[in-house]
């Protein structure tokens, strides 16, 4: 019997995972990834490498996606709060441009897994946030593109971000609602827009 319930987000390619949680009075017990269940559920992709982060609040990483080596992304928080977000850059596609975007907790515990062909990136929301994701090709040197974060013809609505475009991907002026400021790498404030 399948530990997992996939659900179909609206745009193609992407799926929200949620694995059964066994708990008691000791704590818990769960199936992070189990082949058979995913191929049970329709997916069956393979994964060569398993990555990890830590970010602090305010942090903004991306949107990051490989040009030649597109990556497909199962993602997850096991500490903390993010709101992870993914643009569809699949030239065919009848929602390329759009995004979604969703919570990621560990009180949550959602699995958010992202098709080769997206943007990606993520905002963490809490003190402290520690991300996990397993990919289906490994990361290649200088194949790396990304998109601006706060590119208006795309319009992400980042939760608790307040500011104003300025033409650019830099995080000059913007803000989270508690006065933490934004923080993007010299590298995420450089993207260009999706145009």
């Amino acid at each position: 019997m399948s530990q997992i319930k996939v659900t179909k987000c609206p745009i193609d390619g992407l799926y929200i995972i949620e694995t059964a949680v066994h708990g008691d009075s000791r704590g818990y017990f769960m199936e992070t990834y189990n082949l058979n269940d995913m191929r049970e559920a329709g997916l069956d992709m393979v994964f060569v490498q398993d990555n990890q982060s830590m970010s602090t609040k305010g942090v903004l990483r991306g949107l990051h996606f490989q040009k030649q080596f597109p990556q497909g992304k199962l993602v997850r928080v096991i500490k903390g709060e993010v709101f992870d977000v993914v643009v569809d850059l699949r030239p065919q596609s009848k929602t390329y441009g759009q995004w979604y975007g969703l919570t990621l907790t560990e009180k949550n515990r959602l699995q958010f897994y992202i098709s080769e062909g997206f943007a990606h990136g993520f905002l963490v929301l809490s003190d402290v946030a520690e991300f996990c994701y397993k990919v289906t090709d490994f990361y290649h040197p200088g194949d790396e593109g990304g998109l601006a974060w706060n590119d208006p013809s795309i319009g992400i609505e980042w939760p608790s971000v307040l500011g104003t475009y300025q033409g650019t991907a830099s995080a000059d002026g913007y803000h989270l609602q508690d006065g933490t400021k934004l923080i993007l790498s010299d590298k995420d404030q450089k993207w260009p827009t999706l145009a």
